[in-house]
């Protein structure tokens, strides 16, 4: 199984950062894109063709994790006419985000809460409720060798990777802020993730969605710190084989 990054800004792209979030997961033939934040849809396109897309996960509604879905819709439906790709999502999104477009036969919407599993394309898929509005859900994948990624997704702090088994691969985890400026509760600093990821016992903590003006040195130097071993700050066009 091999991670992506096409897009990892936190709540708005930025000249240095890029696209918001965005991530490619592929094992074999599968392949899903997970987050469609803004921007990320052109870099999707640069490496695979978005006609052979598996399924597609939004893990919430905010738009910097899902405003590019709108632009898959346009190409699958009036470009390439291909109708069914499965769309995890939110209980209710397809309507809510539907209020913009009609969707037509294009997604086949998979409603997710907490505690939703499925499978698509040998890829085992957990979801978890997080700690930050609107309903946002963590996800474990698992791939049929029992390598495991662990997406957090946005969260804050009273929401942990150790709702998973412990012992992921690799744990991707937000860290919008430096641990001295968190300005938000409902998301986490470097510090609170390499926390998070040190008690489930991962072993690779990878950092994402930091806040534009933050100094990712910072975030990188406290997450690596409270991880007990170097973190890895994503970057657009970063591959890691799980």
């Amino acid at each position: 199984m091999e991670l992506t990054v096409l897009g990892c800004s936190g709540s708005y792209g930025s000249p240095h950062a890029g696209a918001c979030s965005g991530y490619l997961v592929r094992n074999g033939a599968t392949t899903l894109w997970m987050d469609c934040g803004n921007g990320s849809f052109v870099n999707l396109q640069r490496y695979v063709d978005p006609a052979d897309l598996t399924a597609v996960i939004v893990t919430h509604e905010h738009p910097d994790h899902c405003v590019d879905i709108y632009g898959l819709h346009v190409v699958l439906r009036y470009g390439i006419e291909r109708m069914g790709v499965p769309v995890f999502a939110p209980a209710g999104a397809d309507e809510r985000l539907g209020a913009l477009v009609q969707w037509g036969d294009t997604f086949d919407w998979h409603p997710v809460e907490d505690g939703t599993t499925a499978s698509i394309g040998g890829i085992d898929l957990a979801f978890s409720r997080t700690d930050h509005p609107p309903p946002t859900y963590a996800v474990d994948l698992t791939d049929p060798n029992g390598r495991r990624l662990v997406y957090t997704a946005d969260t804050g702090p009273d929401w942990s990777v150790d709702a998973f088994a412990p012992g992921a691969n690799v744990v991707l985890s937000e860290a919008s802020y430096m641990h001295s400026d968190r300005r938000s509760p409902i998301h986490l600093s470097g510090r609170q993730a390499g926390s998070a990821a040190r008690a489930a016992a991962a072993q690779r903590l990878v950092l994402t969605h930091l806040w534009p003006q933050v100094d990712p040195a910072v975030v990188v130097e406290e997450g690596s710190d409270a991880f007990g071993a170097a973190a890895t700050l994503a970057a657009v066009d970063l591959s890691i084989t799980i």
